[in-house]
């Protein structure tokens, strides 16, 4: 990357972690009890915060006591909606210590995001730096119970202080962490989706494959709509093609005659988030039928086929009659792997009920959620997915 200078020509600052200062909240706010925390509505005791500016470049790092920011009215993120952000989570290990999930992931795609809205570049090894101090600091945060993690969000806006449709050459970016434990209250039953066409999630040559602010209100008026018909959440449709569910990626377990499985997911055509959990469902899955890391619960002669390829509503309505349908299944950063109960579609006489299990997710789907629960918080080493943040 060509370095970028300022217009007396001297070279824009980097961003740099060493130039970190941290100044430590007085008081320290009261735990949560775990069982009562709703996702992302308690606010931890710190954030980090840098700003870059046009002339000078990436300003210094600070790790200071959660506060609101201050912002211009005419900043481009409340006019043009330049507002990138991630979805990370920080696990306690067997020994106590906190731990990031493929961190690297996320601050590659931060970086894709921020690169597509025309925001300034950064250093993501300097980031993931200053992450793992916030981390470090806020480690009493994470509960300590099985399912719970501190969820940690980067955001990156524009803050150029005009009007004019123009990129914003200013920027602020931040990190807030709040503690979370299952996104959904109850999954027994899975959850209710409602396929909706007439709105579409994202378009071929759009922003759908970025992680992008403005990509998730469009969403939530079909959703209220959806809630109002008793659905939870909606399967997202291109035409007849299957995207996301919710703001999750999706899968399909389909049984195939000589008793092996096959897994579907779309394809990463520019219209599909890409996860970082369905990128790891998708190498668990193959792993267990290489043999060379097996799901718990699932049979190690079980063979399971990995697909990226569209996905119809009408060859979900096909399987399902023919009894071939065993799974649907959402994964994300929030969700792990979230099981799909009923789906309702338009113009359809009756739904399309799921196999109903014990907990909600089926073999493949409790396995993978399993599998995954371990090697977040260290207690399975698998590719090096899980880093201690010191």
């Amino acid at each position: 990357m060509a370095i970028q200078n300022s217009t007396n020509g001297q070279p824009k600052a980097k961003l740099d972690a060493s130039k970190l200062v941290v100044k430590l909240a007085e008081q320290l706010k009261p735990l949560p009890v775990p069982e009562t925390m709703t996702f992302g509505q308690t606010q931890t005791d710190h954030m980090l915060i840098v700003n870059y500016d046009p002339e000078h470049g990436w300003g210094t790092p600070e790790i200071k006591p959660y506060a609101p920011l201050v912002l211009d009215p005419m900043s481009s993120c409340f006019q043009y909606c330049p507002n990138v952000f991630e979805g990370m989570k920080a696990y306690l290990g067997p020994d106590g210590e906190p731990r990031l999930f493929r961190p690297q992931k996320n601050m590659e795609r931060l970086a894709r995001s921020a690169e597509r809205v025309a925001l300034p570049p950064f250093d993501g090894d300097a980031l993931l730096v200053l992450i793992k101090r916030l981390v470090e600091i806020e480690k009493r945060w994470i509960p300590n119970k099985p399912g719970y993690s501190l969820y940690l969000r980067p955001t990156m806006i524009g803050t150029r202080p005009a009007l004019g449709v123009a990129a914003s050459d200013a920027a602020c970016l931040y990190v807030v962490v709040t503690p979370t434990g299952p996104y959904f209250k109850s999954k027994a039953r899975g959850i209710s989706l409602l396929a909706v066409s007439e709105s579409v999630r994202a378009w071929p040559g759009g922003t759908g494959g970025h992680k992008l602010g403005l990509n998730y209100a469009p969403g939530f008026a079909p959703q209220r709509e959806a809630a109002k018909k008793g659905y939870e959440q909606i399967l997202w449709l291109f035409g007849d093609r299957i995207t996301e569910v919710g703001a999750m990626n999706v899968f399909a377990i389909v049984k195939r005659a000589d008793g092996a499985l096959d897994a579907f997911t779309p394809p990463l055509d520019g219209t599909i988030l890409p996860g970082v959990t369905r990128s790891s469902v998708l190498s668990l899955l193959d792993a267990h039928t290489k043999g060379k890391s097996l799901l718990p619960g699932v049979p190690a002669s079980q063979k399971i086929y990995t697909h990226e390829i569209p996905i119809t509503m009408s060859e979900i309505k096909v399987w399902s009659d023919e009894g071939k349908l065993l799974e649907i299944f959402g994964v994300g950063t929030a969700v792990a792997v979230a099981p799909v109960g009923r789906i309702g579609y338009q113009g359809w006489d009756e739904e399309v009920v799921l196999p109903q299990h014990d907990g909600g997710l089926g073999p493949v789907g409790k396995g993978l959620f399993d599998h995954l629960m371990d090697i977040q918080s260290g207690k399975v080493d698998f590719e090096g997915w899980s880093v201690p943040v010191v």
